[in-house]
């Protein structure tokens, strides 16, 4: 019964992170591969179907297979990550009328940045 619960809890995390990485598409202050990442582990304790199908997505699977075997981000995924952090972000901070969330938006951007930096490269 306990490792049935846990298994439960555990797809129920995959899937709450596996959304938020999908909105992460979408909302510039929303991370997608992080995640995907978090979704991913979740997903490799409590359902190797859900977990398979993550690795065999065409959108989240390279990024998963690399992270995996070498801890690594592709540098066209970095690129892509800074770029729409930037524009959307900037877009964001000109169209919020909060000014707490307007001084909240560069820094949620620039931590993201530096996280994203410090993963390592693939070659």
């Amino acid at each position: 019964m306990k490792k049935r619960l846990k298994k439960t809890l555990y797809l129920s995390l995959g899937s709450l992170f596996l959304i938020l990485a999908v909105m992460g598409i979408f909302l510039p202050l929303l991370p997608t591969t992080p995640f995907v990442l978090v979704a991913a582990l979740f997903f490799s304790k409590s359902s190797d179907r859900w977990h398979q199908w993550l690795l065999d997505n065409r959108l989240f699977g390279p990024i998963l297979s690399n992270w995996e075997e070498s801890r690594c981000m592709p540098y066209f995924a970095k690129v892509l990550s800074f770029s729409m952090m930037t524009l959307f972000g900037t877009i964001s901070i000109f169209t919020i009328d909060i000014l707490w969330l307007q001084l909240l938006t560069p820094l949620l951007i620039a931590y993201a940045i530096y996280f994203i930096t410090n993963i390592k490269t693939c070659q």
